[in-house]
């Protein structure tokens, strides 16, 4: 069996500066929610799932846990555009605080799709929490209310990002060898 470290040129953000700053967004997220009864996060899967279970449990105040699944990639590097929905919600939003947690954001397609569709539900408020963003990809304007990091246009993996679904299990952010995703 390969050793997946040996795919990685190199380490982008460590497990530590992940960790400060997720606890960071737990804060900012406590005083822009300090109104309100109950958030619903709603986890953006595959890719989120690490990220909001590390913000879930350092946020102090009361919030739900949903999950959707929307996909624009299948096992290719790059959006196709072309969004589906795997996996919808089964709760009603309407009238709720839905706060979207993505992993990242790239072109900005599948979120748009998602947000428009979700605002359509008629939520009382919809952010959106994404833990990276890739500014010179975005192809549509969408508004990140909580942002971790921004990094540059290079494949990465780890903290729940995947290729070709694997690397998802890193406790960091990498970027790939090239050889390795054929970049």
């Amino acid at each position: 069996m390969r050793d997946l470290y040996a795919d990685i040129d190199y380490v982008l953000l460590s497990t530590e500066q992940i960790r400060s700053r997720t606890a960071e967004m737990a804060e900012e997220l406590a005083q822009a929610y300090q109104d309100s009864e109950e958030v619903m996060f709603l986890c953006v899967l595959k890719g989120g799932y690490v990220f909001m279970s590390d913000l879930s449990r350092a946020c102090k105040f009361p919030h739900t846990i949903e999950f959707m699944a929307v996909s624009s990639y299948g096992d290719a590097t790059h959006s196709s555009g072309a969004v589906q929905i795997l996996l919808d919600l089964q709760k009603d939003i309407s009238n709720r605080d839905v706060l979207i947690i993505e992993d990242i954001v790239d072109t900005g397609l599948t979120l748009s799709y998602m947000r428009d569709n979700l605002l359509a539900r008629q939520p009382k408020s919809l952010r959106i929490c994404s833990l990276l963003s890739k500014p010179s990809r975005h192809k549509v304007d969408v508004p990140i209310d909580f942002l971790g990091f921004e990094v540059p246009d290079e494949f990465v993996v780890g903290y729940g990002l995947d290729f070709a679904q694997i690397y998802r299990n890193f406790p960091f952010i990498a970027v790939l060898k090239p050889e390795v995703f054929g970049g």
